[in-house]
């Protein structure tokens, strides 16, 4: 039987995702031999988890591979890797996104062990993948964009909170992480942990759910294969086309689009402003320059006016900005709530430390404490004006099995 390693846990687990942790860098069993002073084949064995290793080596294979120590203590998820899986979408001087790639995997994972610890699956919900081979790939995205709100009964007014709506109605675990900035967004998919989709932390809100629609799309679509979403491709193939076309007309249909924007035009006789459109903007909760664009699509304001907006924006003399233009730095948390609430439920249960609670959230003690605190008194009762909060299991079965 294979010994037990100082980490705790079958041996095996930490030998696998050591060899994920080593593949996802590209580096191969003879150079991390060589680098450590090993044989092969003691290496070999380690990731069988027929040897064990020593904590050193955990801290040598951990900084060779750019990890930290805490990413192979105390996991129980060991599942195929999605940096892989972008590896053979991306050209091979494409290295930018493999970082936030690994986060994304190890976030997703995280979440599964808190799942799998509170025996509290994330439901699936997933429709059937979409094939529209033989249809225009701008047609083929307004389509599924008609069909997906119909699926999910959203008419055809302003979507909500779309990554709470993705997680609670459809099973995604969407994650927002630092990334270059040219890298708006990633999805990829396994059986394990379903649809990981990462969004980029630094991007302004209204990019953020436009960037999300478009990874849904390819969730639809091209499930089985990761995709990154760039913001400077010159040429886009026909799968960017589709999802592009699918973000915007799952955010702003043109149904509800052309019936506000007609209201507007009669209540200002004919005379729609750019605040209008900035309120309108706000209301779809895209940027000014998707909504200006998409009137542009629908031939309710000429073609070419956001540029020239833009220019007469920048005109040195005048010194203006275009009102609504630089949108605000997005709030929303890196982390789903959900994700946040087990890691909570964990730690009051005493299956966690505290310690291993702000690991979980990627934050120190301190902030790990209060939010601990912020959790526990969301729950209150009110009994004769008198409010006061309640300890109760987040994850408890409210309703009986059918």
């Amino acid at each position: 039987m294979a010994e037990n390693n100082p980490f705790g846990g079958d041996p095996r687990v930490l030998g696998a995702r050591l060899q994920q942790a080593r593949r996802a860098r590209s580096i191969t069993q003879e150079a991390v031999a060589e680098r450590l002073g090993l044989a092969r084949t003691t290496l070999v064995a380690i990731e069988k988890g027929e040897r064990r290793v020593t904590p050193h080596e955990i801290r040598q294979l951990a900084d060779l591979y750019g990890r930290k120590v805490s990413d192979f203590a105390g996991h129980r998820v060991v599942t195929e890797g999605l940096v892989p899986q972008f590896r053979a979408a991306l050209p091979e001087e494409a290295g930018e996104p493999f970082q936030s790639a690994t986060e994304l995997q190890r976030l997703a994972e995280s979440y599964v062990e808190l799942e799998t610890m509170l025996d509290a699956p994330l439901a699936r919900n997933y429709p059937p993948a979409h094939e529209l081979s033989g249809t225009p790939p701008d047609l083929a995205g307004e389509e599924l964009a008609t069909a997906e709100r119909n699926r999910l009964g959203l008419g055809d007014g302003p979507v909500g909170s779309l990554r709470d709506r993705l997680e609670s109605d459809i099973g995604l675990r969407v994650f927002f992480i630092e990334m270059p900035a040219k890298v708006a967004g990633l999805f990829a998919y396994n059986d394990t942990l379903g649809g990981c989709i990462a969004i980029n932390a630094h991007h302004p809100y209204g990019r953020q759910r436009w960037t999300l629609a478009h990874e849904y799309a390819h969730f639809l679509t091209t499930r089985f294969s990761a995709e990154v979403t760039w913001l400077d491709e010159k040429r886009r193939p026909p799968r960017e086309v589709l999802a592009e076309s699918f973000a915007k007309n799952f955010l702003v249909p043109s149904a509800g689009l052309n019936r506000r924007f007609s209201e507007l035009h009669r209540a200002r006789q004919g005379r729609v402003t750019l605040a209008d459109v900035c309120t309108l903007a706000s209301l779809y909760a895209v940027s000014v320059q998707a909504l200006v664009r998409r009137l542009e699509d629908l031939k309710r304001v000429p073609r070419g006016l956001w540029d020239r907006l833009v220019s007469e924006a920048f005109r040195p003399q005048e010194g203006q900005r275009l009102p609504g233009r630089e949108e605000p730095a997005s709030h929303e948390p890196r982390l789903p709530l959900r994700y946040e609430m087990l890691a909570f439920q964990a730690y009051s249960d005493g299956r966690i430390s505290e310690g291993q609670f702000a690991s979980y959230l990627q934050v120190d003690r301190v902030s790990a404490r209060e939010r601990a605190d912020s959790f526990a008194a969301q729950i209150g009762a009110e009994r004769e004006g008198v409010f006061e909060t309640l300890s109760l299991p987040l994850f408890r079965t409210l309703t009986e099995a059918q």
